[in-house]
């Protein structure tokens, strides 16, 4: 289907509403365990919530519009690219409207923003300047994220420790160990799903300027990264259950055979298309993960 320049469709392209669910997991699982804490508040979740979504809206209109400018779907490398299509590269969007809706982006971010920072105070605010700082930073800026091998990283740090941590603390105004491994396990796999796509994207990366960690270290390193990141969640709800002295916690492991056979998968195919579904069936995994914990999280309150 012919796609028309200024449509929903357009904007969807841009928008790429399939990875909106990377930012939902975190607010999930931390409002489960404010929940668990006590100290839940419905006005404060579905606030935190929006600004999430507005987060990982203004992420991808960054990363389409910078990677535009910058040359990304040049004539010389575009035949290279395995991933999703950029609406502004197609011409399908204008580089000024999108900057403009990342604009109003950041504008309904601070605006719904304010009141959770008026709850919470400082720690709220610095949470929410460095996300916002990272959104725009990804594609944008004189060293963008996306350019570098650090980006599985700062997906760890934000995906994971300032979205679960925070939303959390928005809610508590304290944090717990259960949290901090709640955090970094749903930030593992966040970031587990970038090592694949720059895995999957490498070629074109490479021959574009990009320098991310699969550039740099080659594919099998980059398949050994993903694995790592994948299984770490896992391993870490065994801990998380000896904390929280519940084996509910111990139900995101009902996702393991899936992860296992993705990591068999990706490590046995280089063709493009294939890494693409395994790209896909990776987030189903986080999304399953993530409402699993959740899950038990609540479950295990009831139990008291």
């Amino acid at each position: 289907m012919k796609v028309r320049a200024g449509s929903a469709q357009a904007w969807a392209i841009a928008l790429r509403p399939r990875t909106l669910w990377i930012a939902v997991v975190p607010v999930l699982v931390a409002n489960a365990f404010a929940w668990r804490a006590g100290a839940f508040e419905p006005w404060i979740a579905i606030l935190s919530l929006a600004v999430a979504l507005l987060m990982q809206a203004i992420t991808n209109l960054q990363n389409d519009v910078g990677y535009t400018q910058r040359g990304g779907e040049h004539a010389d490398v575009v035949g290279l690219r395995m991933g999703f299509p950029r609406a502004t590269a197609l011409g399908l969007l204008p580089v000024a409207t999108v900057r403009r809706a990342i604009v109003v982006a950041v504008l309904g971010a601070i605006a719904l923003g304010t009141p959770i920072v008026a709850n919470s105070g400082w720690p709220a605010l610095l949470v929410g300047i460095a996300s916002l700082g990272a959104a725009l930073g990804y594609m944008g800026g004189p060293w963008p994220i996306a350019y570098g091998p650090y980006g599985e990283l700062i997906v760890l740090l934000f995906f994971g420790w300032a979205a679960v941590g925070g939303s959390f603390y928005v809610q508590t105004h304290t944090l717990t160990p259960a949290v901090a491994l709640a955090a970094t396990a749903t930030g593992l796999l966040a970031a587990a799903v970038l090592a694949l796509n720059n895995h999957r994207d490498a070629v074109h990366d490479r021959a574009s300027g990009r320098r991310t960690f699969a550039v740099r270290a080659g594919a099998a390193a980059a398949c050994a990264l993903y694995a790592g990141l994948l299984l770490a969640a896992f391993a870490l709800t065994g801990a998380l259950a000896m904390v929280e002295r519940s084996l509910l916690f111990l139900a995101p492991a009902l996702t393991l055979p899936a992860a296992l056979m993705l990591v068999q998968r990706v490590r046995a195919t280089s063709d493009g298309t294939a890494l693409t579904r395994l790209l896909l069936a990776t987030v189903k995994v986080q999304l399953v993960f993530g409402v699993l914990l959740a899950a038990a999280a609540l479950l295990a309150t009831l139990q008291r």
